[in-house]
């Protein structure tokens, strides 16, 4: 948990909510704040399992699972290669349409260009290639609207993303994992906000509106379930994965498109996995012990 992320307090947050299920399920349990001493830590501490709530770079982008399969630790979640494709947005775009699902025109282009002039015309987003949580999310929405004013924590390169009109959405995924069968979406979220969805919509208390399950026509319902499914195959992912998505109702299913799938969602008070899993029946410590089962019987 925790870790030297842009994402660390939301890692944090779902590190201690884990921990505190993972006991009540019957499991002794150790707490890491992740840094350099990583893995004289693991060493000292020699689990059985790793529950690997980290959020954002090095924590989910393949780098710590590369060094649990070195040191031959199971862990949660995904393997090094689909946490790897899943963390850059643009490789996973190329996973998506090659999986024959909907994506949103976008580009890589420097900073430096985007600060100098509209890239695309507006309204479009402007994001970093490789961070989670809406970390460093820019919405130019207005063909008058000045270029973006990307302050210094972005990259050099980052991504210009036309932008998406309509509703967020979300689905949760639990892979085959523990005792076989198949992978299977629970339900689909409508996140309402009163404006972007960014970092304070997604983690502080009241700063958006979960509908679960979305009140949305039936068969936009089910292309979520189905999308969501075909993504977490398609980049090979393991135990629990989220896939988001932007809908126009205006245009019914054609109006859906994929924006990203997390590999390691957040497990926060607000977080919408959790959410999810309670109203298919799963609650919280029951989750928790499915993902530590999923990583000890999968390696």
């Amino acid at each position: 948990m925790g870790g030297p992320s842009a994402e660390r307090e939301v890692s944090l947050s779902s590190g201690r909510e884990c921990a505190g299920a993972l006991r009540a399920a019957g499991y002794r349990v150790a707490e890491i704040d992740a840094g350099r001493d990583l893995p004289a830590d693991l060493a000292r501490i020699s689990p059985q399992a790793v529950f690997n709530a980290l959020h954002g770079r090095w924590g989910e982008d393949g780098t710590v699972q590369g060094l649990l399969e070195w040191l031959g630790f199971p862990y949660t979640h995904s393997g090094v290669l689909s946490s790897a494709l899943a963390m850059d947005k643009t490789r996973t775009k190329t996973v998506y349409a090659e999986a024959g699902l909907p994506v949103v025109e976008s580009r890589i282009v420097s900073a430096e260009a985007v600060r100098a002039g509209h890239v695309i015309d507006p309204p479009y987003v402007v994001k970093p290639n490789n961070e989670g949580s809406s970390v460093g999310v820019y919405l130019v929405r207005e063909t008058g609207d000045a270029p973006p004013r990307l302050g210094p924590e972005m990259p050099q390169m980052v991504m210009v993303e036309r932008f998406a009109p309509g509703r967020e959405l979300t689905t949760t995924v639990l892979g085959a994992g523990v005792g076989g069968g198949q992978t299977r979406a629970l339900t689909v979220t409508d996140i309402v906000t009163e404006g972007w969805y960014d970092y304070d919509a997604k983690y502080k208390p009241g700063g958006s509106r979960h509908v679960v399950p979305a009140d949305i026509p039936a068969p936009v319902f089910e292309a979520c379930l189905d999308y969501a499914v075909r993504a977490h195959d398609a980049l090979g992912c393991r135990g629990m994965s989220r896939t988001d998505y932007r809908w126009d109702p205006a245009r019914g299913v054609d109006g859906l498109v994929l924006l990203e799938t997390n590999t390691q969602p957040g497990m926060t008070p607000t977080s919408l996995s959790p959410e999810q899993a309670a109203q298919c029946g799963i609650d919280f410590p029951t989750l928790c012990r499915w993902l530590v089962e999923d990583a000890s019987c999968g390696r």
